[in-house]
């Protein structure tokens, strides 16, 4: 496996071991991340909210974080947020989900890439390529596997205790990459 290319600029990285473009040709420019504590399931939801307020069509979002971190806690707020039809659940057994807007707003796609070992080549069946433009694609897992369908992405990381622990505090962090993010002003979701 080859390693992964040096981040050419300090706020490509977040940290050590993520390293999110497939081409090291490419150049990206990262927005700064925003940081933002969240200490319950509700609160979790209330920034998928505020979140959607931000999105537009052709927007992919990458979730990651730990089992239990609040990955579709945060996509099923979003999906309020979208005004989209049906519940937002884990799609981990049937990989992907189509949330259709119950109005004007674009569809919500929602991806859960756990149980992947490929990239894009092993999401292709999705058709996430053609449904990018007209949709708000949301994938978890999704590091090395989905950054080839766009420069432009929100990552957003949630991190929690581990281990045997009640603990609902929350530390997300999201970075813009790309064009489309490099002048948004994430930090009104903090409020």
């Amino acid at each position: 496996m080859e390693a992964p290319a040096a981040p050419r600029d300090p706020a490509e990285s977040f940290e050590s071991s993520d390293s999110y473009s497939s081409d090291s040709s490419k150049s990206f420019e990262s927005a700064p991340g925003v940081e933002i504590t969240v200490t319950s399931p509700e609160q979790m939801r209330e920034l998928g909210r505020r979140l959607a307020t931000v999105l537009r069509a052709g927007d992919l979002l990458m979730l990651s974080g730990e089992l239990g971190a609040g990955k579709t806690t945060l996509t099923r707020g979003l999906g309020e947020g979208m005004g989209v039809r049906g519940a937002v659940t884990s799609p981990t057994f049937v990989i992907a989900r189509v949330h259709p807007s119950l109005g004007d707003g674009p569809p919500l796609v929602h991806v859960d890439a756990y149980r992947l070992s490929g990239g894009l080549d092993e999401m292709e069946d999705l058709d996430l390529d053609v449904s990018l433009p007209d949709s708000v694609i949301v994938v978890e897992w999704g590091e090395g596997k989905v950054e080839e369908l766009t420069d432009d992405r929100l990552r957003l990381r949630i991190d929690r205790a581990v281990g045997d622990t009640t603990d609902e505090v929350r530390h997300v962090t999201l970075t813009g990459i790309g064009e489309r993010w490099a002048a948004a002003d994430l930090s009104v979701l903090a409020v």
